[in-house]
C-alpha cells in the first residue's frame, strides 16, 4: 500500500508563488480592460439618453399659449350668422424661446388649422398685432417674454355657423401644438366670447 502512495506523491507538481502571481495579474488586467469598455459604453449611452431627453422635452414643451378669450367676429348677426374671423391673444411661456409670429403675408413659420365635424383645412390665412411689445415699440416679429401678440385668423371661407364644435391648431416651428377647441353659441353676435 506504501508504493501506492509513494506513486501519488513521486509526481507531485504544482504551482510556484510566481506563476500565480503572473496568472492573477493577467485576470486583473483583462477584468480592468472589460470594466473600461463597459464604462464607457455607458457613459456614452448616458449622454445620447440624455440628449433625447432633451429633445423631446423641447418638443412636448408649449412655448406660447393663449392668453384670455377667443373672439368670433361676424359683420351681421343673428342665428343664422357665419363667422369671419377668430381672434385671440398669444404670449409666450416662462422660460420659452422666442417664436417668430411674421403672419401669413410674409414667410410665415406658425401655421394654424381648422378642423370641425366635416372639414380640415390647413394654413389658414391669419395676422398679428402687437399688444404689448416688450421695449415699448415692435422692431421683429419674433415673440419674446412678456409680449402679447393678437392673432386674427381668417374663417370666413369656411361657413362656421352656430352651434358648431371646433378646433384650432397653432403649430409653431417648435414646441408643442396649441390646440383650441370651442363652440360657437346658437347665437351669433357681431363679436362673440367662445366657450
Amino acid at each position: 500500500m506504501f508504493d501506492f502512495l509513494k506513486k501519488f506523491n513521486k509526481d507531485e507538481a504544482g504551482i510556484t508563488a510566481l506563476e500565480t502571481a503572473i496568472i492573477l495579474i493577467a485576470f486583473i488586467v483583462v477584468a480592468s480592460v472589460f470594466a473600461y469598455t463597459i464604462l464607457s459604453a455607458g457613459t456614452a449611452s448616458t449622454e445620447r439618453g440624455q440628449e433625447a431627453i432633451y429633445a423631446g422635452l423641447e418638443e412636448v414643451q408649449s412655448s406660447m399659449e393663449i392668453k384670455g378669450a377667443v373672439i368670433a367676429q361676424t359683420s351681421t348677426a343673428g342665428a343664422d350668422a357665419t363667422v369671419e374671423s377668430l381672434v385671440f391673444t398669444v404670449g409666450s411661456v416662462a422660460g420659452g424661446e422666442p417664436i417668430d409670429l411674421t403672419d401669413t403675408t410674409g414667410e410665415n413659420s406658425v401655421v394654424i388649422g381648422y378642423r370641425d365635424a366635416t372639414q380640415f383645412e390647413n394654413g389658414l390665412d391669419w395676422t398679428v398685432e402687437w399688444v404689448v411689445p416688450a421695449d415699448g415699440t415692435q422692431t421683429d416679429e419674433l415673440l419674446d417674454p412678456g409680449e402679447l401678440a393678437q392673432i386674427t385668423v381668417d374663417v370666413s371661407a369656411l361657413g362656421l355657423s352656430s352651434n358648431t364644435d371646433f378646433d384650432l391648431e397653432i403649430k409653431p416651428p417648435s414646441g408643442a401644438v396649441i390646440q383650441v377647441n370651442r363652440t360657437t353659441p346658437a347665437f351669433i353676435d357681431l363679436v362673440t366670447e367662445l366657450h
